[in-house]
């Protein structure tokens, strides 16, 4: 499915609800968060009708998000019935983790292909922090479930931030040094909490400089061929077992190549992660759309993709002003 600037469209994040376990400084708020009422959030029958409409259109890989995406219930039957729609060649899971001793052994079971985890220190102390949670041994050990159940593809997901997890930054470099996994730095993008709590986000270009002057060059990993990638670029270090990524938005902008959608909890079809427009799905679906039609909807919205994030126009009038956990993570 090609946009108006002729980006193939292959790759939806879903966001299954809006709670979360945990309340991360630059996600969500310490209280007052106003919830989503269950009616309000797509069914998993809902969710289903979308993704064959999108694998029929070309989508090939379904990641689920949140909020938390572990703490909707019957999590592992939605990944089996989308393992079950024809096109569908991936499924990946983003979750900070705190369920997984629980769940890890089902999901893999289920057909997760590959799980990203939250995890922006290893410093208790520090986790508790961001998190406002301790809950970093229970992350820990679902990692290691994830492992004891045969997952693969384990990428950890660290946002630096200036003044609040730098010290501890090349230690999650060193589990890529010692597991075969991937740690990826992600920049922090100026969007709801993050923005206004004032934090600053350290560039990646100077989170590349530390790693090489601690652990030796960093050298082009071998790209994948066989799957639908997002925006990472993986390097390798001398004697690792993992990889190390980078995710830049915004210092090194990946617009031109984007191949994303995002479907939020309550089935708003977001064609940008900065952007408010896009297609109200949850009242086509209950208007009883036929499929047909279903799929000329999404594919008229998504030809109006958005050419960039426009992060750094300050009179963005298109611009999602709502926290991370309301448009998808």
């Amino acid at each position: 499915m090609l946009d108006q600037f002729e980006r193939n469209i292959e790759y939806v994040r879903i966001s299954l609800t809006d709670r979360c376990n945990l309340r991360c400084r630059y996600c969500m708020p310490e209280s007052g968060v106003e919830k989503l009422r269950h009616e309000d959030i797509l069914t998993f029958d809902e969710i289903l009708q979308v993704v064959r409409a999108l694998a029929a259109l070309g989508v090939r890989k379904v990641r689920l998000t949140g909020g938390e995406p572990l703490v909707r219930r019957g999590l592992a039957d939605l990944v089996r019935r989308i393992r079950q729609v024809p096109g569908i060649r991936q499924i990946a899971l983003t979750t900070n983790g705190v369920l997984l001793p629980e769940l890890a052994e089902p999901l893999v079971r289920a057909g997760v292909d590959e799980v990203n985890i939250s995890l922006d220190t290893l410093d208790p102390e520090v986790f508790a922090a961001i998190t406002r949670r301790p809950a970093l041994p229970q992350v820990l050990r679902g990692i290691d479930c994830l492992r004891r159940a045969g997952m693969k593809e384990i990428k950890l997901n660290c946002v630096p931030i200036r003044g609040v997890n730098e010290a501890g930054l090349m230690d999650l470099v060193r589990l890529a040094r010692e597991r075969s996994l991937k740690v990826r730095f992600i920049e922090l993008m100026p969007i709801g909490c993050a923005r206004h709590a004032g934090f600053s986000g350290i560039a990646m270009e100077e989170v590349r400089r530390r790693i090489e002057r601690e652990f030796g060059p960093l050298r082009p990993a071998p790209l994948r061929r066989t799957s639908v990638c997002g925006p990472a670029v993986y390097y390798c270090l001398p004697g690792f077992a993992g990889q190390v990524g980078f995710i830049d938005a915004i210092e090194h902008k990946f617009c031109s190549s984007c191949n994303r959608i995002r479907l939020t909890a309550e089935g708003y079809l977001k064609l940008c992660l900065n952007a408010k427009d896009g297609l109200d799905l949850r009242r086509l679906l209950r208007s009883g759309i036929r499929e047909e039609n279903l799929r000329l909807a999404i594919r008229q919205a998504v030809c109006h993709k958005p050419e960039e994030h426009f992060f750094q126009k300050k009179d963005n009038q298109a611009r999602d002003h709502r926290a991370m956990y309301q448009v998808g993570g």
